[in-house]
Parts: structure tokens; C-alpha cells; sequence
């Protein structure tokens, strides 16, 4: 069964939206980004992912919302195949690969191999919402099985 384990919020403003979520909820910090493509950090809670997340370009962002837009951005699943969900999510007529966002990160427009941590492969589904599918799992998480 696939597991959420992952939370991403773009922000206008990182440094303050991390402080709010450690100082308020005790969340503790797994690493701090910033690279050509974003800006923020990986927060955890021991089971779940919290990325805060300031976009620098619009297709990483995803041009319905672009780089000015704040809120609760995507969700992300662990799964046990990334070929078998794949196929599973071929087979609807609702979810579609988000080939230019995986291209602007760097995953390919098949997605990451197994093994790169965090996002292997982005999707769009029901109502717009954005999801990661991750077969290796999020920075902070128990089910992590990243070797970077």
C-alpha cells in the first residue's frame, strides 16, 4: 500500500514558514536547500516530510502556479515499484506525468531511477492536485531507503 510521507508548501518567505512549523510544532530541520532551481528545507516529524519550498523558475514551480503563488503544493506517496504504479496510473484517465516539471528537476521525463531519494517521478491528478511518487522515500522519514 503506498504511504503518504511527504508534504511540500511553496513560500514567498522560507526562513519564517520553517521557523513557524519547528517553533510551533517541534518539527526538526533534515536539511537546508538551495540550489538553482529552489529554496527552503526538508523539516520532519519523524514519519512525515515537510518540505518548505521557495521556487526560483516557473516550469519547476509548475506554470498554473509559478513562482508567486504560496500554499500547500504537492503531496507525495512511497510506493513499493515504480513500475508498478506507473502501469497502474496509465490505465486512468486522470492522472498524467508532469514530464515538464520531472524535466526541470532533473528527473527525466520517465522520473529518477530507484535509489535518488526524495521525488522519482511528479504527476497531476484529480482536480490539479500535484503528486510525487517515490519508491525510496523522503529525507526524515522511518521508510527512507535513499544512499545519498
Amino acid at each position: 500500500m503506498a504511504q503518504i510521507r511527504h508534504i511540500a508548501i511553496q513560500t514567498q518567505d522560507e526562513e519564517a514558514t520553517a521557523r513557524f512549523y519547528i517553533e510551533n510544532f517541534g518539527l526538526k530541520e533534515v536539511k537546508k536547500l538551495d540550489s538553482p532551481r529552489a529554496s527552503g528545507y526538508y523539516l520532519t516529524d519523524g514519519h512525515l516530510n515537510l518540505a518548505i519550498l521557495r521556487f526560483k523558475n516557473d516550469v519547476v514551480a509548475g506554470v498554473e502556479r509559478g513562482t508567486g503563488w504560496s500554499g500547500i503544493h504537492h503531496i507525495g506517496f512511497q510506493v513499493e515499484s515504480l513500475e508498478e504504479i506507473a502501469d497502474k496510473l496509465a490505465n486512468t484517465t486522470v492522472a498524467k506525468p508532469r514530464d515538464d516539471i520531472n524535466v526541470a528537476l532533473g528527473l527525466g521525463a520517465g522520473g529518477a531511477q530507484a535509489g535518488h531519494g526524495n521525488v522519482e517521478v511528479r504527476y497531476s491528478g484529480p482536480d490539479n492536485v500535484t503528486f510525487d511518487v517515490s519508491q525510496t522515500g523522503w529525507m526524515g522519514t522511518p521508510t527512507n531507503k535513499a544512499h545519498s
